[in-house]
């Protein structure tokens, strides 16, 4: 069996952290280690790990903040498993996710690898809403969901294996942030190593989350993504255009509306009433309802900061940290 190390990233987050611990001690497999890097925090989880310590074997850190990439790299450093696990705090585990990687990487020679994220039944119906528009094929293409993608399959850093191999010859998680998990598994793929898909190894992601605080997040999601697709042309897809795409669709929508062509709109209705059934069968009502406005915030948070940063990236010639310095980290990667 390998040696499996948890690597969690912390941020004034205590309460989210014994759920996920809670979890791990859940486990049907043995858990061999679980390092709990505190990011800066000012509400530390010290006395959550501390409660923790006779069911798990845990190791806590307390380091400067340097963003959560910075902070897991410190985690892989300091861990001494042969695979480490990525995981976010505000996620929770099935009791069988262990299992399921010990028995995909005992029949896998893997570079690194990952699952999806699902909504718990215990989730807010927001949460259920979020997590719906987030992964569905309807909206996503099942890239973040429970699907295998036709393209290779992206990890992300909320639920990411990799082996230690990987992580030393690549370096680990770059500055870049959000983003610094594709940014990974480019470098990841451009040194030769596969990735691949655990469809039983998935998480219930919280996601913390309101509808200001989501807009937030994916708008920083698409802001970042040109900047990646500059860095790494050879991996830019045109689906990355998608949302900015769908800005532009329900716009002229509205400008066709307003000179009597109702073709465009029936379309977009027909499309969101699917959406809705899909949901209201999955799901309930009033995650339902919920998943529609839940659809237009991502659409346009992440569309409008996509075509924010391509215009800029074109119309400058100075570097992305300096144009968008609060999607950058800097490092110290110092322990206290």
């Amino acid at each position: 069996m390998r040696k499996i190390s948890f690597v969690v990233p912390v941020y004034n987050r205590p309460e989210e952290l014994r759920e996920l611990l809670e979890s791990l001690v859940a486990q049907t497999a043995p858990v061999f280690e679980v390092l709990v890097i505190e990011d800066g925090s000012a509400v530390t989880c010290f006395s959550v790990v501390e409660d923790f310590q006779k069911q798990l074997p845990l190791v806590y850190f307390y380091k400067e903040n340097t963003g959560p990439g910075d902070s897991r790299n410190y985690g892989m450093s300091k861990a001494t498993g042969d695979f480490f696990i990525i995981l976010d705090s505000d996620c929770v585990l099935p009791k069988h996710y262990l299992k399921a990687i010990n028995e995909f990487l005992s029949s896998h020679e893997v570079g690194f690898f990952g699952g999806s994220d699902a909504a718990h039944p215990s989730f807010s119906p927001l949460q259920k809403a979020i997590n719906f528009v987030m992964t569905s094929m309807l909206t996503t293409g099942g890239l973040r969901g429970h699907t295998k993608s036709l393209q290779k399959f992206e990890p992300r850093s909320f639920n990411m294996g990799i082996s230690r191999s990987a992580f030393e010859q690549s370096g680990g998680f770059g500055l870049i942030h959000p983003g610094e998990d594709p940014d990974l598994s480019i470098r990841l793929w451009q040194l030769g190593f596969e990735s691949s898909f655990v469809a039983a190894a998935y998480v219930f992601h919280k996601r913390r989350i309101s509808w200001s605080q989501f807009h937030k997040q994916v708008h920083a999601f698409g802001s970042v993504r040109p900047i990646l697709m500059k860095r790494y042309p050879a991996y830019a897809k045109k689906s990355f255009w998608l949302p900015s795409l769908f800005v532009a669709g329900v716009l002229s929508v509205i400008l066709t509306s307003l000179v009597g062509w109702f073709l465009p709109l029936i379309v977009l209705f027909n499309y969101l009433l699917l959406l809705f059934l899909v949901a209201l069968y999955r799901e309930s009502p009033l995650v339902a309802f919920l998943v529609i406005p839940a659809l237009f915030i991502q659409m346009f948070g992440y569309g409008i900061g996509f075509l924010n940063t391509s215009i800029k990236l074109t119309l400058s010639k100075k570097p992305a940290e300096e144009l968008f310095p609060h999607l950058f980290f800097k490092k110290t990667n110092g322990a206290i």
